[in-house]
């Protein structure tokens, strides 16, 4: 039964940093996936869309999975793990999805950290990491990112690695189960990160 099969994604790219490790999610990930999105369900809801029942059943685990792997194989999104070069430690995740090629040559950036690791500047240092990925090797033009007025930490991850402010976007999307305002940011492959 085919279908029941999850794709093997072992062979997207991995991004390494000084700090950091990107690399595609494997199924021999969920365990600890699974125990890092459950401690940190509280410190991650005001900022994400309201979770599935089995959100964190290893069903849905597989289905996101698949979802990776089609976006990888039509090149219209990169999901990522971030993990700590230090001891391996899963941190995090970070997406780069809805690819647009042609004219636009862009993408859309998002971000979750664990709880435990929040706050030590993994996110900015993950991000940082992934520019050059985006700019040099997808050949990108733009990467996006939005985030709550009110998310403070996210915001300040973005304008460190660069990202200007560019506009509001009434109820963008729909987080914590309520459409929500968005500060919408870019960053262009030739801006300058001094």
């Amino acid at each position: 039964m085919a279908f029941l099969r999850v794709p093997t994604i072992d062979s997207g790219p991995v991004v390494e940093g000084g700090l950091l490790t990107l690399r595609m999610p494997q199924a021999a990930d969920y365990q600890a996936w699974a125990e890092l999105r459950a401690q940190s369900r509280e410190f991650l809801t005001p900022w994400e869309p309201t979770w599935a029942r089995d959100e964190l059943s290893r069903g849905a685990y597989r289905r996101r999975l698949r979802h990776y792997a089609q976006e990888l194989r039509d090149e219209t999104g990169y999901a990522f793990l971030i993990f700590r070069n230090e001891d391996g430690a899963l941190l995090g995740g970070l997406s780069l999805s809805n690819i647009r090629r042609g004219v636009t040559q862009s993408a859309a950036l998002g971000y979750w950290m664990g709880m435990p690791h929040a706050g030590q500047g993994f996110m900015t240092e993950a991000v940082r990491t992934v520019l050059p990925f985006v700019f040099n090797s997808l050949w990108l033009h733009r990467l996006e990112a939005a985030c709550l007025p009110r998310n403070v930490a996210s915001t300040r991850v973005l304008e460190r690695n660069g990202f200007v402010k560019e506009g509001i976007a009434r109820r963008y999307l729909k987080i914590d189960g309520r459409w929500q305002d968005h500060v919408l940011y870019a960053t262009l492959a030739d801006d300058s990160r001094g």
